[in-house]
């Protein structure tokens, strides 16, 4: 027997009074989630990967990642808590196992993991993790690959947040704008059911531009040019005189949307002498309502943004299918 068992065996023995101890913490987190009303488990990758329609991959690199953003795993994400606590006993030999190579002269292989936005899944070397977590380690030495998207994810993420984040990305995909604007500015809303709402604003656009064009429009071109021309201008114009500053519940993609509403209320009660026609406009009517100081850079912006209605292209689509049908 050499030293090097010896060490081993040691290493081995402390790694099963270790793992007694993060048993004893699952049992009691597990507990505590659940008279709290909350999950203690890990993410699903698959699950994620799901909602939010994640298909490209890209590997990139050894990288050394902080352990607390770890949130998932691929396939074991039932055996361990939130905080990757071992929840069964039938793990201890292995994870003891584990425990002494990472403590001996021969050490382990980095881990493999998938990075979604800013956190990560265990695809192989979830026992690794949770020993590196419970000897205190800030980060581990991984492979990692990374599956691209502008769906924002954090650690602790509730299932309404996670549903939240599934909406925006089914949004996304079905606009065809995480396809034409990769790049895009942030469209994300306070209430998810309002996307249907958004998306309705992007058809709505479409039918304009066929109307214009006088041919078939893609939505996915429809949505690229709708982000172009309507969409983003809204927005700059909200940073420019940080209309949202010291807001925390609304976005600008629900301010987006209170625009073009107020916009279109003005118009029907106004007809074509409606005194609000631009977006500027609707920032100045916003601010007054709520007592705010409107900047005088405001009332003379030069803002040539105008919002069509469903009438105003109905109307449109009519008075085109009328000359169609006196034309000789």
């Amino acid at each position: 027997m050499n030293n090097n068992d010896d060490s081993f065996r040691v290493s081995y023995a402390e790694g099963l009074n270790v793992f007694q101890s993060a048993r004893r913490q699952a049992f009691w987190q597990d507990m505590l989630s659940h008279l709290r009303g909350k999950s203690a488990e890990l993410l699903s990758f698959d699950d994620i990967k799901t909602r939010l329609r994640l298909r490209e991959e890209s590997y990139k690199g050894l990288q050394d990642v902080p352990l607390d953003r770890i949130v998932g795993s691929v396939g074991r994400y039932r055996d361990f808590t939130a905080n990757f606590l071992p929840k069964t006993s039938e793990m201890q030999e292995r994870w003891s196992r584990v425990y002494a190579k990472v403590n001996s002269m021969e050490g382990v292989p980095p881990v493999e993991l998938y990075k979604i936005d800013d956190v990560y899944f265990v695809r192989d070397g979830n026992h690794r993790v949770s020993v590196a977590r419970q000897l205190g380690a800030k980060t581990i030495h991984a492979h990692v690959t990374e599956l691209p998207t502008s769906i924002d994810l954090e650690p602790g993420m509730s299932p309404e947040e996670l549903d939240a984040a599934a909406a925006y990305a089914a949004f996304l995909e079905e606009s065809g704008l995480n396809r034409k604007r990769i790049h895009h500015q942030s469209l994300k809303l306070s209430e998810p059911s309002r996307y249907a709402e958004l998306l309705g604003h992007i058809y709505l656009h479409k039918r304009f531009l066929e109307h214009e064009r006088g041919q078939p429009v893609t939505l996915d071109d429809a949505a690229a040019d709708w982000y172009d021309n309507v969409y983003r201008p809204a927005v700059t114009l909200i940073r420019k005189y940080d209309v949202l500053e010291g807001s925390k519940e609304r976005t600008e993609a629900d301010l987006y949307l209170w625009l073009v509403e107020h916009l279109q209320e003005v118009r029907l009660l106004f007809g074509d002498q409606a005194p609000a026609r631009t977006f500027s406009d609707a920032l100045i009517d916003y601010l007054t309502e709520r007592g705010k100081d409107v900047p005088d850079e405001l009332l003379i912006e030069d803002d040539d943004s105008v919002i069509v209605s469903k009438t105003q292209i109905m109307r449109a689509v009519e008075a085109k299918k009328r000359e169609e049908e006196t034309a000789p």
